[in-house]
């Protein structure tokens, strides 16, 4: 008598157990649920992808920084205001001599004149 009553028990809790996963299983199947689940996922990846572009951002900003100091420390604009920066070099120099800045008396730039 025991043996049957412990073998309906045990039929009866794998029954219910069965049952119960089933259920769970078919409530996850309905269509709001797979519209539910699928949302959920574009969440994740949206939150994903907005993280990746704040850190990129993030490092972006950096280098800009980065960069920025590198150059006002090239151009002398980080010097205290008592020290002026050292004179720039030109890499060419004008000869105001030459002949393309001595001006002839038969071209005239002044386009007022009479003629």
């Amino acid at each position: 008598m025991f043996r049957r009553t412990f073998w309906f028990t045990t039929g009866v809790a794998a029954g219910v157990w069965a049952t119960t996963k089933v259920n769970r299983k078919l409530r996850q199947l309905t269509p709001e649920s797979l519209a539910a689940q699928a949302a959920n996922k574009a969440l994740q990846a949206g939150h994903r992808v907005k993280d990746r572009a704040l850190d990129f951002a993030s490092d972006v900003r950096a280098g800009m920084a980065q960069r920025e100091t590198e150059l006002d420390d090239a151009l002398g604009l980080n010097a205290p205001v008592d020290q002026l920066p050292a004179p720039r070099r030109h890499a060419a120099i004008e000869n105001r001599n030459s002949p393309k800045y001595i001006e002839s008396p038969m071209y005239s730039n002044n386009r007022n004149e009479d003629h």
